[in-house]
C-alpha cells in the first residue's frame, strides 16, 4: 500500500521545496545592493611620541557623506585635534583607492562619532535610510532571522562577507539593543530583515561567556570577544531617530548641562511601597553647586519618578534607569526645560529646571607636552574637580595627560590623571601658570624637577632627577 504512495509523496516533496527555494531571499543581490551603505574609515591619531593608525567600520547616513561611526571606533583619550588624515575606502575595492574625509565630531546622546567624506568621493554611496522599511519603528521578533555585513581588514581590501544569526532577545540598556545567537555583522555594520529592510548597527560590547578550565585553575570564567565582528546591534528606531544629531563643532557643542553627581534607582520593594506601580525612581546623592539642577530647586535625597509628566520606566537591571534618564537629558539642547516630578517628604512636586550650557570637557582643556620631560599637562576643568570631590569653583592646578614610559617623571613615580598643584615649590593657579613654570625648568637645565600632587585625595611629593 505505501508504495503506490511514493510517487505522491515525492512530488509533493519536489514542490514545497521549490517553492522554499523560490521564497528564499535573494542574498547575494541584496548584499551587493546595501555594500553601497558601508565604509571602512582609516584615520590617524597623533600621539605625543608617535603615531597610531586606526580603522573603523560605518555606515552612511545622507546624501551629503556623513557616516557614523560606533563610539568605541575612536579613543575617549584622544582630542579632535590629534585626529588626522582620514581616508574613506569602500569595501572590496583595492586599498590603494580611497576618498579623504574629515571628523565632524562626537554626540552626547548617541555617542557616535561623526565623518564627513570628501565630495569627490560621494559618488554611488547610499544612506542606510534608502533601506527602512514602511515602519520605522517596528522590531524584529524574537528567532527571526537577520543577517548582516562583516569586513575583512585593509591588506585584504576590506573585502565584505556575509553573516547570518537568528534574534534571541529584544532589551533596552537603556536604548533599544537587540541580541543575536552569535555574531552577525560588523562592529559599526548594518544588519537587515529577509526583506532587506535596515534593522539594526552593529555594537561592541556583547561577548560570549565561555568556561575555560587548566591543570592550575579550574573554572576560572573568561569573557571572549570578536574583535570583529558584534552579537548585538542597536535597533534602527534608535539609529534612525538620532541620525540627524550631526555636531555643529567636533566638541560635539551644544551640550546640555543638569548638574547631579550620583544618582541610584529606588528598590523595587521601595517602589512598591511608595505606589510608583510600573515605574521607578531615583534617588539624588548630591547636587553640584551653581547647577541648573541646584538652580530649578532639586536638592540631596529627592526621588525623581518623572520626566515632563511620563513616569520613569523600570528596567532591568535597575541601573538601566539612571542612564535613562541621563539620555532623556542629553537629548536635549541648553535652554530647554525639563520638568521633573520629584517625592520629598512624601509630598509630589514638579520642578521645571532650564538645563545650562555644560562646563568645558577634557577634550576641550588646552594641553602641551614637554618633551625634556616626558610629560604632558593639561587644564584643571570642571569635571576633574568634582570627580575629586574639590570646590567645583577652584579649578587650579594642572592634571597629568601623558607620563612617557621609563621617563624620570615616570620613575620618580608620576602618573596619568595626577593632580599637579605645585611645580618646584610653587602654588599653581592656572594652566597658563604651569606652563610658563615648566618653561622655565626647562630652560634652567636645573638637575631636578619637583611636583606635589594629588592622588585619591592624599598629596604627595615627586622629586625627579632630569638628565643634564
Amino acid at each position: 500500500m505505501i508504495s503506490k504512495f511514493l510517487p505522491r509523496i515525492a512530488a509533493v516533496l519536489a514542490i514545497s521545496c521549490y517553492a522554499a527555494e523560490a521564497q528564499s531571499p535573494d542574498y547575494p543581490a541584496m548584499l551587493e545592493e546595501r555594500l553601497a551603505s558601508v565604509v571602512a574609515v582609516e584615520f590617524t591619531i597623533e600621539h605625543e611620541m608617535d603615531r597610531t593608525v586606526n580603522t573603523a567600520y560605518g555606515i552612511v547616513i545622507d546624501n551629503e557623506g556623513t557616516v557614523i561611526l560606533e563610539s568605541g571606533a575612536i579613543s575617549d583619550r584622544a582630542t579632535p585635534n590629534q585626529l588626522t588624515d582620514f581616508k574613506i575606502y569602500r569595501p572590496g575595492q583595492p586599498s590603494t583607492q580611497f576618498a579623504r574625509g574629515e571628523y565632524v565630531g562626537q554626540d552626547g546622546y548617541t555617542t557616535w562619532h561623526f565623518v564627513k567624506v570628501a565630495p569627490e568621493g560621494r559618488h554611488n554611496l547610499k544612506p542606510i535610510t534608502d533601506f527602512v522599511s514602511n515602519d520605522p519603528g517596528a522590531l524584529p521578533a524574537m528567532a527571526e532571522t537577520v543577517w548582516g555585513i562583516g569586513l575583512r581588514q585593509k591588506d585584504e581590501d576590506f573585502a565584505p562577507y556575509f553573516l547570518r544569526s537568528q534574534v534571541s532577545m529584544i532589551q533596552r540598556l537603556p536604548q533599544l539593543t537587540g541580541i543575536a545567537l552569535q555574531g552577525v555583522a560588523g562592529r559599526g555594520c548594518p544588519i537587515f530583515n529577509n526583506r532587506g529592510e535596515f534593522v539594526g548597527v552593529g555594537a561592541s560590547g556583547f561577548g560570549q561567556r565561555m568556561m575555560i578550565y587548566s591543570q592550575r585553575r579550574r573554572g576560572e570564567m573568561s569573557v571572549l570577544l570578536n574583535p570583529d565582528e558584534a552579537a548585538g546591534f542597536r535597533l534602527a528606531p534608535e539609529v534612525l531617530s538620532a541620525v540627524g544629531r550631526i555636531p555643529d563643532n567636533p566638541f560635539g557643542r551644544p551640550l546640555p548641562w543638569f548638574g547631579i553627581d550620583g544618582i541610584d534607582p529606588v528598590a523595587p520593594e521601595v517602589a512598591e511601597f511608595l505606589g510608583l506601580g510600573s515605574a521607578t525612581g531615583l534617588v539624588i546623592s548630591e547636587i553640584m553647586q551653581g547647577s541648573p539642577a541646584e538652580t530649578g530647586g532639586l536638592s540631596p535625597r529627592d526621588i525623581i519618578i518623572a520626566i515632563d509628566g511620563r513616569p520613569l520606566p523600570r528596567l532591568k537591571p535597575d541601573q538601566v534607569v539612571a542612564a535613562h534618564l541621563m539620555r532623556e537629558i542629553l537629548k536635549r539642547q541648553p535652554g530647554d526645560v525639563i520638568t521633573f516630578t520629584i517625592l520629598r517628604d512624601k509630598l509630589e512636586l514638579e520642578l521645571p529646571v532650564e538645563l545650562g550650557d555644560a562646563p568645558k570637557t577634557p577634550k576641550e582643556s588646552e594641553r602641551r607636552y614637554f618633551e625634556d620631560f616626558g610629560l604632558t599637562v593639561r587644564e584643571t576643568v570642571f569635571s576633574d574637580v568634582v570627580a575629586r570631590r574639590e570646590d567645583p569653583s577652584q579649578l587650579s592646578g594642572v592634571i597629568v595627560h601623558f607620563v612617557k614610559p621609563s621617563s624620570p617623571l615616570g620613575t620618580a613615580g608620576v602618573r596619568v590623571d595626577d593632580w599637579v598643584k605645585e611645580i618646584d615649590g610653587t602654588p599653581v593657579d592656572s594652566y597658563a601658570q604651569a606652563v610658563e613654570l615648566l618653561d622655565e625648568a626647562e630652560a634652567s637645565g636645573r638637575p631636578e624637577l619637583v611636583l606635589l600632587v594629588s592622588r585619591g585625595g592624599e598629596t604627595a611629593v615627586m622629586r625627579a632627577k632630569i638628565d643634564a
